[in-house]
């Protein structure tokens, strides 16, 4: 299987165990970083990567694997001889996508795997939860402070937001066992209107800039990736940004650690 069909012959996103799940982004981050021998600030271009990664389902052990086949590859290369020093995830894409497809052809006829984000204990706190939605919350209903004047519509869309975020607290003062994967879904609901309204009411040279910048970035890397995988990709590079120009936080559970 060629490593670019890889995303698009994954079906379905699989449920990943809810230490892999929640920690996703940083696992990646630090295990990059500890190959790499030394910190690097993660570009937007990284961020956006690791998201399509997330969205498409691809476990977390396969991106570490994907990663370790990566830097072998470049320690061959010609540009590791030359001291050249690896930069960014962009190059570890084709291998990650391979070591997914590798995974989901191993588990083919293995029977159904049950996983939940569920486990013997929570891996959040109740008050740590409760913090967290309190605190989007409050940055959610600040932006719309500050953008009632130049940007009403979307400051209404913030407050919406906000309240949403509100109305999910009393979900944590159940006796039950806490549904985290109802929380995240939650969340991502509002996170996905949170996006549309952002991209339908930034002004135009704040989304040519963003793009212009994401072009950038992409160029060294359009050739080794689908055309599915760069409209991914593009998607949560935009996301991002736009998130971060109009300072309002992620939402996802992803982010709280």
């Amino acid at each position: 299987m060629r490593a670019n069909d890889s995303v698009s012959r994954l079906g379905p996103a699989p449920l990943m165990d809810s230490f892999n799940y929640f920690n996703y982004f940083t696992e990646i981050e630090e295990y990059f970083w500890r190959k790499r021998g030394a910190h690097l600030l993660v570009s937007p271009l990284d961020w956006a990567i690791v998201e399509t990664w997330q969205k498409a389902g691809i476990p977390l052990s396969a991106v570490l694997k994907g990663i370790d086949r990566a830097f072998e590859s470049w320690q061959r290369s010609r540009r590791a001889a030359s001291g050249r020093q690896m930069k960014t995830l962009a190059y570890c894409v084709d291998a990650v996508l391979e070591a997914a497809a590798e995974a989901r052809e191993a588990n083919v006829g293995a029977g159904p795997e049950t996983k939940s984000f569920r486990p013997s204990g929570e891996p959040f706190s109740r008050d740590e939860l409760r913090k967290y939605l309190e605190r989007n919350s409050a940055r959610l209903r600040a932006a719309a402070a500050q953008r009632q004047s130049s940007h009403p519509a979307l400051a209404s869309r913030f407050l919406d937001a906000a309240a949403r975020l509100a109305q999910s607290l009393p979900l944590l003062d159940s006796p039950s066992s806490l549904d985290l994967e109802d929380l995240e879904r939650r969340l991502t609901v509002v996170e996905e209107k949170l996006s549309a309204a952002l991209a339908a009411d930034a002004d135009d040279n704040l989304l040519l800039d963003v793009r212009r910048e994401m072009d950038r970035s992409l160029a060294p890397y359009r050739r080794k990736m689908s055309a599915d995988q760069l409209a991914q990709l593009e998607r949560q590079y935009l996301q991002k940004r736009l998130f971060e120009h109009f300072g309002i936080p992620r939402l996802s559970l992803f982010y709280l650690t």
